[in-house]
């Protein structure tokens, strides 16, 4: 972590940096205070020699420090040695001055900074700043929220730098995650950040790899599988004479099923690399569920609804939700065609003894079998319903597993509607 760990260093002494350089101007402001309370004091000195005496009359006196004032931005005044205001010029001069018995830098409320000096006649003089700004606490407070902010914008870039790249990455780690294996990440700079840029990019690429070839070999397994199927089914055929009904019927059976599991097993595999379905057309989507609701014996009721896809993904879709409403529904399957919220609503529904809320998600996963149908034998493949997922979400749609009123399922295909080819 040495690289990542001066980059953190970096950031933390560039802030310092820019802290020290704001406390050495703050410092420079206090030097001017005090280089200011030097000024006046020399004015004041300055003033006693210039003020008449006190023998004077006040008229002199008040002369005397209006011709001072007029010189400088300050306010003047002068007292007796009890404390009675003699003369002023300039301004107001608070009063409660008159209790001050010793020389020095007094603060006022609303008056700001006051010098009183002790004259050698017993008289004193005052002096204040005419404009005597905002108080010190205020002062304090925006210059330490300049403070904060100028920290904030000087270490902002250097981190910022670092975050982005560490956000870029986990939005790659997670389309990875949501199965876009081509998921890489841009590989910046040389430190760890980068490291673990590169190293997942090596994750990714190998997790491609085995995927594809595991993809390719179930691919080819089951490619290979369709000629000895076809001998088996060319040997039970000329064995008619030899077996009896019931075991050819079997036999035939047994094979229909392996053929039909093949079958899946390469539609699955196309889906998956992206290459099952062809050139997409305007489907009348009525006119297909109404020969499937035909062929499967289910009620069918909708207005016509187009859009545009593969038909025979499509008639693969609706076939398996029918061929599974069919198998686990207890005879009684009603289709509804409809729309809902500008898109293509189908929904399949039976009166089967449904699926378990926490099963609704699962049985879209290949070969899972919901836990009541593990212990007898139903047919099926175990991956019509995951094929079903695939193709919908091929033509921009989803597939949902809902509970019925009244007990059963409900399958609601959901797909995006063309209103153009519909007219």
């Amino acid at each position: 972590m040495r690289r990542l760990y001066l980059q953190i260093y970096l950031t933390v002494a560039a802030s310092l940096l820019v802290f020290g350089a704001l406390v050495s101007v703050l410092w420079m402001l206090v030097s001017e205070r005090a280089d200011t309370r030097d000024l006046l004091d020399g004015v004041g000195a300055i003033a006693l020699e210039l003020l008449p005496g006190p023998e004077q009359p006040l008229p002199t006196l008040r002369g005397a420090l209006e011709e001072v004032q007029a010189k400088l931005p300050l306010v003047l005044a002068v007292d007796d040695a009890s404390g009675r205001r003699l003369a002023v010029a300039g301004g107001e001069m608070p009063a409660l001055l008159a209790d001050r018995t010793s020389s020095g830098r007094f603060h006022v409320r609303g008056f700001g900074p006051v010098w009183s000096i002790a004259l050698a006649d017993g008289r004193r003089l005052h002096v204040r700043p005419s404009h005597p700004g905002a108080p010190p606490l205020v002062r304090a407070l925006v210059l330490i929220g300049l403070l904060g902010i100028a920290v904030a914008l000087a270490s902002y870039p250097l981190v910022r730098r670092t975050t982005r790249r560490l956000e870029r990455l986990q939005r790659r780690v997670e389309d990875l995650g949501g199965g876009d294996l081509t998921a890489r990440v841009q590989v910046e700079g040389r430190d760890e950040v980068a490291a673990l840029a590169l190293s997942f990019n090596d994750a990714a690429a190998r997790i491609e790899t085995l995927v594809s070839a595991h993809k390719t070999l179930l691919a080819n397994t089951s490619h290979e599988l369709r000629t000895p199927l076809a001998r088996l089914r060319m040997h039970v055929d000329l064995l008619a004479e030899a077996v009896s009904p019931v075991q050819r019927a079997e036999a035939a059976r047994d094979i229909a099923e392996v053929d039909q599991l093949v079958s899946e097993i390469l539609l699955a595999s196309r889906l998956d690399a992206g290459v099952g379905t062809r050139q997409r057309e305007s489907v009348d989507l009525l006119a297909l569920l109404a020969e499937e609701c035909a062929r499967a014996g289910a009620e069918l009721t909708g207005e016509p609804a187009h859009l545009r896809g593969d038909p025979d993904l499509l008639r693969r879709l609706f076939r398996n939700l029918l061929e599974n409403a069919r198998r686990h529904g207890g005879g009684e399957v009603e289709v509804g065609l409809g729309e809902r919220d500008g898109r293509i609503e189908v929904r399949i529904c039976d009166r089967g003894p449904g699926v378990s809320e926490d099963e609704r998600e699962r049985i879209f996963e290949a070969f899972y079998r919901p836990a009541r149908t593990r212990e007898y034998r139903t047919g099926g493949t175990g991956l019509g319903l995951a094929i079903a997922r695939q193709i919908a979400e091929q033509h921009e749609g989803q597939v949902s597993c809902q509970p019925r009123a009244g007990g059963g399922s409900c399958f609601v295909v959901s797909l995006a509607l063309t209103r153009g080819d519909a007219g």
